[in-house]
């Protein structure tokens, strides 16, 4: 894994200023000292010069107005990285209101201060895993204690019927038990959010959720359907599964998608895993949420300077500050980037991780620097 240091952010910006003058004058003859005297004045109608119609003028304009100026992107800006996690775990179980018992395990640093209301992460495993896998494959929990927040691990529903089993998550059109049997899912994130603040206070504005290719399908629907508790969502190899999305305030998101990723392929379709499901281009779920959050139609490039690996678009400013990322990397497959896989049987059917980015860092400096404003 390579970790480059944080730097500022550059911007190129080309102003062009244009100033205007128009100046006209007119003279009136004076009358003639020998001509007969003038008639009476009479009330006669306002006549009007005709219009002229001047020469069409042709403006190129300037590249500055035309292209938008690459941006230079430092994935892990704001952040330090993880340290040894020696905060406080815990496993949880709550009902949900259709009658489930739903688990979770939640990690809480001993960085933070326990009376101030801190940072939350929601962080959502991919299809087939579990909390545990995904708690040990991101790294989020040494995440958290560098940096000062809480993560909590859900787990989706198992696939036998006492709920164990490989488990899946109800992003819409993906996945597996949970879309057939249509789980309420978001309706499990928002009591979890609920049932988490009365333990210990969350800091409302800093709500978010990051997950992993099913987990990222239902990052999306939470985005769409829960807007109005979450600020910003961080995923990788995912889309958005549900045909309407209409958030009653934008949600910032960062994307992370590899080119070389044969489960959920870049561009839609059926993958390699075992979902058999027709994927939707991982393209359309953000240019979907960068119209949903009312941001500015064109994009802006952007590129790592010292990974040329990273294809970056952005589309900023958008409504309420929020901002749209779209990081695409080249050779990346669909293992949680910069982290080791969680096993060998793993590997076999994800690929091996790309290790020149990490996943987990470069979605909580994103997330860390979008609240809800």
């Amino acid at each position: 894994m390579t970790v480059r240091l944080d730097g500022h952010l550059r911007r190129l910006t080309g102003v062009l200023m244009v100033t205007l003058g128009c100046v006209s004058c007119s003279c009136v003859p004076l009358p003639d000292r020998d001509a007969p005297p003038a008639p009476p004045p009479t009330t006669a109608p306002p006549t009007t010069a005709p219009p002229v119609t001047a020469a069409p003028t042709t403006v190129t304009p300037s590249p500055s107005t035309t292209a938008p100026v690459p941006t230079i992107y430092e994935p892990y800006a704001g952040t330090v990285p993880a340290v040894e996690p020696v905060g406080q775990r815990s496993v949880g179980q709550l009902r949900t209101a259709d009658g489930r018992i739903r688990t979770y395990r939640l990690y809480v640093p001993n960085s933070i201060d326990p009376t101030t209301p801190a940072p939350l992460l929601i962080a959502l495993h991919g299809g087939l895993g579990t909390s545990e896998q995904f708690e040990a494959n991101s790294g989020f929990d040494g995440l958290a204690e560098s940096n000062g927040f809480v993560v909590v691990h859900p787990d989706g529903i198992g696939a036998r019927a006492d709920g164990t089993g490989p488990r899946t998550w109800n992003g819409g059109y993906c996945c597996g038990p949970a879309a057939r049997a249509d789980v309420d899912d978001v309706g499990f994130v928002r009591q979890l959010i609920d049932r988490l603040d009365t333990e210990r206070p969350i800091d409302p504005s800093r709500i978010f959720v990051a997950g992993h290719s099913n987990g990222a399908i239902l990052a999306y629907r939470v985005a769409c359907e829960l807007s109005d508790r979450i600020a910003a969502i961080g995923v990788q190899a995912g889309s958005l599964g549900v045909d309407t999305c209409t958030p009653a305030r934008p949600v910032s998101v960062i994307h992370l998608h590899g080119t070389a990723d044969t489960n959920h392929p870049i561009d839609g379709g059926v993958g390699s895993g075992v979902a058999g499901v027709a994927f939707r281009p991982a393209r359309d779920a953000v240019e979907t949420l960068a119209a949903a959050d009312g941001c500015s139609p064109t994009p802006v490039p952007g590129a790592d300077p010292t990974n040329p690996d990273l294809t970056v678009t952005t589309w900023t400013p958008c409504r309420e500050a929020a901002t749209v990322r779209y990081v695409v990397v080249d050779g990346a497959t669909h293992a949680w980037m910069g982290h080791p896989a969680f096993s060998e049987l793993a590997s076999s059917f994800v690929g091996e991780p790309y290790t020149d980015l990490d996943a987990s860092r470069a979605i909580w400096s994103f997330l860390t620097a979008h609240p809800r404003r």
